[in-house]
């Protein structure tokens, strides 16, 4: 993003918006909105006028500060000195920053530690809003569980080497596998049948076994062949990161450990 926003010098290439080394772009706001970094703005400045200032050098009509600061919820604080703004309030003060030119292309840089539930939410849901009304929106972020609910694309960089490229689905997809949550009366013998047929089996909670190779229908005829065995079975999504593409499987709510597999090589992958 850096690179992107000319604030770091490339060793070689290039990066463009929309044709253009941001620089040369005449209203930069009008373009490209980015949250980098919460603490660039003046302590001693008040919400408002800070928008005001970059209002101004962008030709952006000064009504425009008080829709964005409506828009992140800090309209009431909008006369308040910013060094006074919590952790959250700065967060939404640079999002409203990177609305107020209505760009089309919008970039996020999330920070990287955990938040209590129900903290600095606003983030996620202006990405999907955003996504939503045909705008760009890059984030880079830590925060696996939330990319996997917002992104429809997703990017693994470590170490200056691309990982992955590829849509947030397949990503997900590609390091799933389906597992079945079976209970029965008699365990031991319905563990034997799934393995002699080809499946594997290891034990799952609650006097249960977790079961792959078979959906629950499968299972069920395995065991009628079987008279005295009686199967329950819940299918359930577990993870295993590398498991081939024609396994049967579904998108599970984080994808936590498949983007740790993409990364391992590099400390730094985001």
């Amino acid at each position: 993003m850096g690179l992107i926003l000319g604030l770091d010098a490339p060793t070689s290439g290039s990066a463009t918006v929309g044709g253009q080394i941001y620089r040369d772009l005449p209203a930069p706001l009008r373009e490209v909105g980015a949250l980098i970094d919460t603490g660039s703005v003046h302590p001693k400045r008040t919400a408002y006028h800070h928008l005001l200032a970059l209002a101004q050098s962008n030709a952006i009509p000064a009504a425009r500060v008080a829709e964005v600061l409506g828009q992140v919820g800090l309209d009431a604080a909008a006369g308040r000195r910013v060094g006074d703004f919590s952790l959250g309030m700065t967060q939404r003060l640079g999002i409203a920053a990177a609305l107020l030119g209505d760009p089309p292309v919008l970039m996020f840089r999330r920070a990287g530690q955990r938040s209590r539930p129900g903290r600095h939410r606003l983030g996620p849901r202006i990405d999907a809003r955003l996504g939503e009304e045909g705008r760009t929106v890059l984030v880079s972020s830590h925060l696996m569980t939330e990319m996997a609910l917002t992104a429809d694309h997703l990017i693994v960089v470590g170490k200056g080497r691309l990982l992955r490229d590829e849509g947030m689905n397949e990503f997900v997809e590609a390091g799933s596998e389906h597992w079945v949550l079976v209970w029965a009366n008699r365990l031991a013998d319905l563990s034997a049948l799934v393995v002699a047929a080809g499946g594997q089996v290891r034990p799952g909670p609650e006097e249960s076994l977790e079961v792959s190779g078979f959906d629950a229908v499968g299972i069920g005829e395995l065991a009628d062949g079987h008279g005295r065995i009686s199967p329950r079975a819940s299918r359930r999504a577990r993870w295993r990161c590398g498991a081939p593409r024609d396994a049967p499987m579904r998108r599970p709510r984080s994808s936590a450990r498949c983007w740790i597999r993409s990364g391992r090589s590099s400390r730094r992958s985001r």
